[in-house]
């Protein structure tokens, strides 16, 4: 019964994917409920401020663990590492209002009975319960006994269930019920009032502790330092809550327009009408005009075509056209049955549809798909509100780091106590010294202090035209060791030129057309087939669509149109693309041909084809391009030239892009519906036509870039969709292999049969020495060597399909590979995502740049996505460049090596300053004393917070070094740093305080008389300190405050300028003019307070007039401190040769996954494999399989 209510409590909430969540059942208990109201009145509100910052808590206190179907409150759990709890309240919703009295299973549902609406609501009271997590609502389902999400159609319809279900619309009462359920369709960003921005900022841990310390010191009547960090917290706050505040409204004032949309919705029985877009449910079928506006949501095209610009989810603003989803009767859900590229069908949220075709005398219809945040826009929105938490150790071990201080801080408490004791001070005394020096070991700024270098670092990116939505992920461009590339548009020209056309004739390649030599392409096969298969449309008079197709079209000199209906002869009287021969081209014996039906091209396809009509024919063709091996595969194997792979890989391989066509006459009845027909069978036989060769030039930038990379020993590796030679070719012009290197293919084959699966080791060698090219870089020397340090003498290149099998059946063999891969070819969207979570699982920290189109989802992936988009900030990726080459990689890293670097300096100088006064501190607490108000108001506002403010105002050093900062606050060298220093300041203080008893002039002097000689104290030369033996005691004048607060204050000065490290990762700390400026004004001032001889100023600073060879000694014992502290950090600390010695002489290795299989791998005398066979082994449970995030933005 226990094991159970276990599992009834207990459900894994969108299981398998990104937001994945734990989710646990509760009930509220009356009596537990008013024990904690009374719990809340007694603590004066702290457990109540407890339970909000642990929600799980709350839970556990007010409610007992129940089956999910009875809770009335769940707890929703991540199942990342960072285990992240949430509490939401169940809700009821009543439909007796909509539903009247009518009967709910033969008016409301018909066909539908199986949706997830119906099996939500509970019979006979007629509610629904669900939750609301992130902006989605989650449905209580009956049959399934989970939450399930709501607000779209269930993938389990068929393309048939689809067409008739929800063809000819829903009725009123349908609306209004799925209404009900669904919530409306609409985006809304909350603009949040600024009480609540500001009551959240001020509940925050930090504010707490602050509040309790500044209560504290203003107990102790330290008034105008509290009222400095008083008016310091509040214009933090106000700029911390103007911020948060502005990008709400931006947010908001980004999405409001789309709730606005007024769209023509068709109601079964009724007809259509205009409704408000917030009224649109799944399920509901809209028409769609011909002007132009934005989707209201996710819908499916069932009838015509339309052509988007989907800009606004990949970043390019290429136009795509969509096609109706077929009306095919299989048992295949439509997902399924149009493989993965049913995105064709349909027309995401946020998209500009440009243009409508009719496919009849009926407008362009549509199915709602998915309404409010559940659309393709919803969800980049709530990617922005609800960003991935970011596993750096950086951020985990701060919180370590200042509960270390805090530790310190309570030993402090622990020994204040035990004086204040043992001298019989009074309790309250006692407790708020105590309190005050335990306050003082922790600095407040050091979370501050962690986001001062990211905010310069973004500052600087902006001005070099990269910008960034992701901030934090700014220091983790400071590890980044391995970066993919995309080839096209980022490593290589984004537009193509036309170099040659090769046509096939009887199986045999023929002699090469060159567009370069001004002749126009003669007529032919090739020709129609470049003038038609193409996404081409004309918008205002311009041809618009891929740039691949308009060098394509522009070659064969032909002109487009749209048709008019009278010349759609045979076929529906719709408007139809045209084309024409241009006065340019070559004479052909015809008007001009009409494509009438699009199947869009798709990169995991690899192809694209059109079905055309020759004007005044009743002839049908069809004409595909696409891939290479890909278009050959679907032609009749007697029409391609026996050669093919011979001729294909002379082009690739010396770096040329490569296209085929192919060409089959169609047998159609006059007046078919294209719409209906069933790709597969029409793309099949076909005839191959020949090959189109272009030109893809590397960007000027690319070769310097991936050179200073290298030399860096950031590892680059290409991701592209083109073709494996292609890719290889590009890789060895543009420096990814070095000279000399050997290039390994492997190529992995799925199990046919009785045969398990296989995978190929194949050295490439050197091929076509004769032939380059007239745009061939020449080869160029760059050694790229892997993160090890062991130069790389091999790499392995592989394609899209062999990576699938290596990751389903060789899954041990995968990571080996990955060590020594640098070309990944014809490589799909979510193959991309993928890769970059296995280099992740070695422990890299991956960059991606990409054009933004195919690589939403690697760019979302990586640590550091970069997109180049001439959009200001692009939503696919944390970082986009509006300078479309690479050169802002290194850019990105050396400003993320210079915000980490800067982290860890204000990191280590708030700790020894924090410390520094700890201890001065404590030792004055010997004799009941402390520093004074100004003493420590000079020491936080004059010195602490400009250091702060200024210290990370330097520059990234312009050249990146061969090795990473240090990634951890806990790192050896860092924690050293700061255990050394502790242990000079505390060495110099306690030197200090005892070695001013022992001098001839000190008395216990507690009022300003005037300075003593060398020999003897103030009050009276001949009876010592006697005379002062009945002084008042006083709480801050002493010989040994006045020694001890230059040692605190100059030693704060002396570790700004210890920690400001400038090369490698930063410039010198002479070029942060106002950093080093400031520093000197504040040395000197510190020195002017200390030497002055100005009784005004003593009394003021509470400090006594000393001898000034005392002044002298104690300025000897800060430069003897400085002398130890820059020598200890520059000469051993920050000593890159000095602790690679001491790791090699205690043989320490790196822990890091992909480390740990280089070690493995040098020592294996057969890896790599040549010219060898491998099968994988017999699978024991199951394959290994790794979860891929299929939705991942794709074109």
């Amino acid at each position: 019964m226990g094991g159970k209510l276990l599992q009834d409590h207990r459900h894994l909430l969108n299981r398998g994917k990104e937001d994945e969540l734990d989710i646990f059942g509760y009930k509220t208990k009356g009596c537990r409920r008013a024990l904690c109201i009374a719990g809340y009145v007694l603590s004066c509100g702290v457990l109540l401020l407890l339970f909000y910052w642990k929600p799980e808590w709350d839970v556990w206190a007010n409610c007992v663990p129940c089956d999910l179907e009875e809770a009335d409150v769940v707890l929703l759990r991540t199942t990342d590492e960072f285990q992240k709890y949430t509490r939401k309240k169940v809700i009821r919703l009543d439909l007796q209002s909509v539903l009247d009295s009518e009967k709910l299973d033969h008016l409301l549902f018909g066909a539908d009975q199986d949706s997830v609406i119906s099996r939500a609501i509970m019979k006979p009271g007629m509610t629904v319960r669900y939750i609301h997590v992130q902006k989605i609502r989650y449905v209580w389902d009956l049959t399934e006994k989970q939450f399930v999400r709501v607000g779209s159609l269930e993938d389990s319809n068929t393309c048939y269930e689809i067409h008739q279900k929800f063809g000819d619309g829903l009725t009123r009462k349908e609306k209004a019920l799925r209404r009900l359920v669904c919530g409306p369709n609409a985006i809304e960003i909350e603009v949040r009032p600024i009480w609540k921005l500001l009551f959240k900022e001020i509940l925050n841990p930090f504010y707490i502790f602050q509040t309790f310390t500044l209560t504290l010191w203003l107990v102790q009547g330290y008034i105008e330092y509290s009222v400095a960090i008083i008016i310091l917290s509040i214009i933090s706050i106000a700029l911390t809550v103007y911020d948060l505040r502005q990008q709400s409204m931006k947010l908001h004032n980004l999405v409001k327009e789309h709730n606005k949309v007024e769209v023509m919705a068709w109601t079964k029985n009724e007809g259509s009408c205009k409704v408000e877009s917030c009224q649109l449910v799944p399920g509901d079928v809209l028409l769609l005009e011909s002007q132009k506006f934005s989707l209201p949501c996710d819908a499916i095209l069932i009838e015509g075509s339309c052509v988007v610009n989907e800009g606004m989810l990949t970043g390019e603003s290429v136009p795509v056209t969509k096609t109706p989803l077929p009306q095919t009767d299989n048992t295949k859900p439509w997902k399924v049955h149009s493989v993965e590229d049913y995105r064709r069908h349909v027309l995401f949220c946020g998209t500009e549809v440009i243009q409508t075709k009719r496919a009849g005398k009926g407008p362009v219809r549509a199915v709602v798909l998915q309404t409010g945040f559940n659309t393709a826009k919803g969800d980049l929105v709530r990617s922005i509100l609800y960003p991935k938490p970011l596993n750096f150790r950086l951020y985990r071990e701060a919180f370590r780091f200042i509960v270390g201080l805090a530790l310190i801080g309570i030993l402090g408490l622990i020994y204040t106590i035990g004086v204040y004791v043992s001298r019989k001070q009074s309790v309250s005394d006692t407790v708020t010294m105590a309190l005050l020096l335990m306050t003082v070991a922790v600095p407040p700024a050091i979370p501050a202090a962690l986001t001062t270098g990211i905010v310069y670092a973004q500052r600087r990116l902006k001005k070099k035209k990269i910008f960034c939505i992701s901030p934090q992920r700014i220091n983790i461009c400071g590890q980044i060791n391995l970066v993919c590339f995309d080839k096209t548009g980022t490593l290589t020209e984004d537009g193509l030129d036309l170099w040659g056309a090769v046509p096939c004739q009887k199986r045999s390649f023929q002699a090469v057309h060159s567009f370069s030599s001004g002749c126009p392409l003669p007529w032919g096969p090739i020709c129609r087939a470049m003038a038609t298969c193409h996404s081409l449309l004309v918008l205002d008079g311009k041809i618009q669509g891929d740039p691949l197709d308009i060098k394509m079209f522009e070659g064969t000199n032909w002109k487009m149109e749209e048709s008019s209906p009278d010349e759609s002869k045979g076929s529906a009287q719709v408007s139809r693309t045209i084309v024409k021969p241009d006065a340019n081209a070559v004479q052909v014996p015809l008007e001009g041909i009409l494509i009438l039906h699009q199947f869009p091209f798709s990169s995991s396809l690899m192809r694209m084809s059109v079905i055309t009509q020759e004007i005044g024919k009743d002839v049908y063709d069809l004409y595909m391009k696409g891939a290479p091996e890909t278009v050959a595969g679907f032609c009749k194997t007697n029409t391609v030239p026996k050669n093919f792979h011979k001729e294909l890989k002379c082009f690739t391989s010396q770096g040329f892009r490569v296209i085929a066509l192919a060409h089959k006459e169609l047998n159609l009845n006059r007046g078919v519906n294209l719409d209906n027909l069933e790709r597969d069978k029409l793309e099949s036989g076909l005839t191959f036509l020949g090959l189109l060769v272009m030109e893809n030039r590397l960007k000027m930038e690319t070769l310097a870039v991936l050179e200073e990379l290298s030399c860096a020993r950031i590892r680059s590796v290409m991701v592209t969709g083109d073709n494996l030679q292609t890719a290889i070719t590009v890789a060895k012009n543009c420096g990814m292999f070095s000279l000399g290197s050997r290039v390994i293919l492997v190529e992995a084959r799925e199990p046919e049969g009785s045969k398990r699966a296989s995978i190929t080791w194949q050295l490439m060698e050197e091929a076509h020495r004769g032939v380059t090219p007239d745009f061939q870089t020449p080869d160029i020397s760059i050694d790229i060597s892997d993160a090890s340090g062991k130069d790389s003498d091999f790499h392995f290149a592989l394609n899209g399909e062999t990576y699938h099998v290596l990751m389903q059946h060789f899954g041990s063999l995968l990571p080996k590979i990955l060590l020594n891969a640098t070309v990944f070819a014809r490589m799909s969207p979510a193959q991309k995502s993928s890769l970059v979570e296995e280099f992740q699982k070695l422990d890299y920290y991956v960059g991606m740049c990409g054009d933004g189109a195919n690589d939403c989802g690697a760019l979302k992936m990586a640590h550091a996505g970069i997109s180049l988009s001439e959009q200001e900030a692009s939503v696919a990726s944390p970082f986009t460049s509006q300078i479309p080459n690479i050169e802002c990689v290194p850019e990105l890293i050396r400003e993320g090596r210079a915000a980490l670097v800067s982290s860890f300096s204000v990191v280590k100088y708030l700790t020894l300053y924090g410390m520094g006064q700890f201890i001065g501190t404590a030792v004055l607490y010997w004799q009941l004393q402390i520093f004074g108000n100004f003493q420590y108001l000079l020491q936080d506002v004059g010195i602490t917070l400009v250091v702060c403010l200024t210290m990370s105002l330097t520059h990234a050093y312009p050249k990146l070094a061969p090795y990473r900062p240090p990634g951890r606050l806990l790192s050896p060298p860092l924690l050293l740093s700061i255990i050394l220093n502790v242990l000079f300041t505390l060495t110099a203080q306690v030197f200090a305080f005892l070695y001013v008893k022992q001098q001839p002039w000190y008395s216990v002097l507690r009022s300003h008389r005037g300075c003593p000689t060398e020999d003897h104290p103030v009050s009276d030369p001949g009876n010592g300190t006697a005379s002062n033996a009945t002084a008042p005691e006083h709480s801050i004048l002493s010989y040994e405050t006045t020694t001890l607060w230059p040692l605190v204050t100059v030693n704060c000065i002396i570790a700004a300028f210890v920690f400001s490290k400038g090369k490698p990762f930063r410039k010198p700390i002479y070029t942060n003019y106002i950093f080093s400026g400031l520093l000197c004004v504040q040395l000197g001032l510190s020195l002017f307070l200390f030497f002055a001889d100005l009784d005004p100023i003593y009394i003021r600073m509470e400090l006594l007039c000393t001898p000034t060879i005392w002044r002298v000694y104690v300025l000897l014992m800060l430069l003897v401190a400085f002398s130890v502290s820059f020598f200890v950090e520059d000469g051993i600390l920050q000593n890159r040769w000095l602790w690679l010695r001491i790791k090699a002489l205690f043989r320490f290795r790196s822990s890091s996954q992909y480390r740990k299989l280089q070690r493995q791998l040098e020592g294996d005398s057969k890896w790599p494999p040549t010219s060898q066979k491998d099968f994988a082994e017999e699978p024991k449970g199951g394959a290994y399989v790794n979860p891929v995030y299929d939705d991942a933005g794709e074109n």
